[in-house]
């Protein structure tokens, strides 16, 4: 299972559209994973039209149009592993403690806010991932996206691309 991980596209006030490359990993992936902050309700809806499969939730800059349509946190089960989407961790210090307590059934967490990739696994086996942005690099080198997969119930293959 081919999964594609994006957050924070901040669509239009950072960039007028989605990146052509990332278009195509949207194409090809079996599940596409937002973590909020997209801006605008019309790339909500030309991502779900576009995707097999959309897990997405809002994030702090999105409107009342946004919030209506997904939830704050989104849960699934994909191959028996269990992902949780959210947009704010805080800060990074203590990150990892703080969200295997907040998400105890929690096998992956994907998340934004920063515009600042990461990639860590807890004590617990906690993996967070946290794709930074395709259109606004922050104080960053690059813009980002991540691909990873789901091999025999294991997450495997991620990785980080820069735009």
């Amino acid at each position: 299972m081919r999964l594609l991980l994006m957050s924070d596209t901040h669509v239009p006030t950072r960039a007028r559209d989605l990146p052509d490359r990332l278009w195509d990993e949207v194409d090809v992936a079996d599940v596409v994973f937002h973590a909020g902050d997209w801006m605008a309700l019309g790339l909500f809806e030309r991502l779900e039209e576009r995707s097999t499969r959309l897990i997405a939730c809002w994030g702090n800059n999105d409107g009342d149009d946004l919030r209506t349509r997904m939830p704050e946190r989104a849960d699934a089960v994909l191959d028996g592993l269990r992902f949780t989407v959210v947009h704010e961790t805080g800060a990074s210090k203590g990150r990892e403690a703080r969200m295997v307590a907040a998400y105890p059934d929690t096998d992956v967490l994907v998340f934004g806010h920063s515009h600042i990739p990461w990639d860590t696994v807890a004590d617990n086996g906690l993996r967070l991932l946290n794709p930074g942005s395709p259109t606004d690099r922050r104080r960053q080198p690059h813009c980002t996206y991540m691909t990873a997969a789901i091999i025999d119930g294991e997450l495997r293959d991620v990785e980080l691309h820069r735009l």
